[in-house]
């Protein structure tokens, strides 16, 4: 029998208590709580201006609430900014190889030297770039990069791992793509909070939806619930496609 592999104790629940966010005395995030917890893939939905891409830098802890609170519980909670990682939109790359990103992002997080090139390698293959990782990042097209940007989020083995509207802009085929990445990452075990404004992406991808609209938590609940019978008048209208004011 071989050894057990024994997983680091968890950072999860992720508890956001009565967050508040401004800028120039404008609420943009009001009154937000909730807790998130292992397993179930979260998918945050909402009109533009909502606040999700906000609602995820704020847990991410990309930037610091105006008031409340943002607070890992699990009892791994000290190594939680080694243990989460987010993908943006738009790629954020370095001027280097494919590889070398992936390989630069494993040195930030102290993976060994001698231990990088395999886990490179492992990354850059199960993202369907297998023989890239020389082609220079900045060159690939818009959804080698966002494979990319997740198979360098991937090699880092997050528990967590965040996604602001991970498909926005890509062909069909680069959404597929990168949504059977995002299950294969979720399978693996990772915790997956998203934003999306495809509502096809959330009936696919989404175990419980946040809705939120005016930086507020309006609703949360099941993905077929909310897709199907929603309890609040704004997420009936949202899902109708009407504009919220």
């Amino acid at each position: 029998m071989g050894t057990p592999t024994i997983l680091p104790p968890t950072i999860l629940p992720l508890a956001i208590e009565g967050l508040f966010y401004a800028v120039a005395g404008r609420a943009l995030i009001e009154s937000l709580s909730v807790e998130i917890a292992a397993g179930s893939r979260t998918v945050i939905l909402g009109p533009n201006g909502a606040g999700k891409s906000l609602c995820l830098r704020l847990a991410h802890g990309l930037i610091v609430p105006t008031a409340g609170t943002v607070t890992w519980k699990g009892p791994g909670a000290a190594q939680a900014k080694l243990r989460q990682a987010m993908v943006f939109q738009r790629p954020v790359l370095l001027r280097r190889s494919a590889a070398a990103n992936v390989s630069y992002a494993l040195a930030v997080r102290g993976v060994p030297r001698a231990a990088r090139p395999g886990r490179v390698e492992e990354a850059l293959t199960r993202a369907g770039l297998a023989g890239l990782g020389d082609r220079p990042a900045r060159m690939m097209s818009g959804g080698e990069q966002q494979k990319l940007a997740l198979a360098r989020a991937w090699a880092l083995n997050p528990e967590v791992l965040f996604l602001d509207e991970p498909t926005a802009s890509l062909d069909p085929a680069a959404v597929r793509a990168v949504e059977t990445m995002i299950q294969a990452i979720h399978e693996g075990g990772t915790k997956i909070v998203m934003t999306t404004h495809d509502l096809g992406q959330a009936k696919r991808l989404a175990d419980e939806v946040l809705f939120l609209h005016n930086g507020r938590l309006i609703e949360r609940a099941p993905a077929k619930q909310f897709l199907n019978c929603p309890s609040t008048e704004q997420a009936a209208a949202f899902l109708r496609g009407e504009i919220l004011v």
